[in-house]
């Protein structure tokens, strides 16, 4: 009898034993995993952390392109208005030394037909440095909203 108890006595430390060590594999393969995943969702941080800053430096430096663009405007804009002050003080000028209707009529005329083509081709310059400065600064967040979209594609969707 005793060697039957000596028998279950092993059988139940062996199940015990090989319990413990399929509990132990079991917590080391978890821990792993764990481990893995935590090293992802690092890397994808680092990753989303680099993304986000590029993108931040791209609207930065298309706002900077706006303010210079702006400021080149602005520069434009009173550079035309002090010539057409100037003109209109002119033409005044002219006008009081005028002698008959039709030299008025003439001058007048003309004057108007300067500053109207003066007007059109500022105009058109002041549109297309609109234009030139609206495609500059879309430029660099075109280019990070590329980026950013070709990476997020490549990132799995976690379910």
């Amino acid at each position: 009898m005793s060697d039957q108890i000596a028998a279950v006595t092993k059988s139940v430390e062996d199940a015990i034993a090989t319990a413990k060590q399929n509990l132990e594999g079991l917590v080391k393969a978890q821990q792993e995993q764990i481990e893995k995943a935590s090293a992802k969702v690092l890397k994808s941080y680092d990753e989303l952390t680099v993304l986000t800053k590029e993108n931040v430096d791209a609207l930065v430096k298309s706002g900077t392109v706006v303010a210079k663009g702006a400021e080149e405007a602005g520069k434009q804009v009173a550079a035309f208005t002090q010539s057409s002050l100037e003109k209109s003080v002119s033409n005044a000028k002219a006008v009081l030394a005028v002698k008959t209707i039709q030299e008025l009529v003439e001058l007048q005329s003309t004057f108007t037909k300067a500053s109207l083509d003066a007007f059109v081709s500022e105009s058109t310059k002041l549109q297309e440095l609109t234009v030139k400065v609206a495609n500059e600064a879309l430029a660099p967040l075109n280019a990070r909203v590329n980026a950013t979209v070709e990476v997020l594609s490549k990132k799995p969707v976690a379910a």
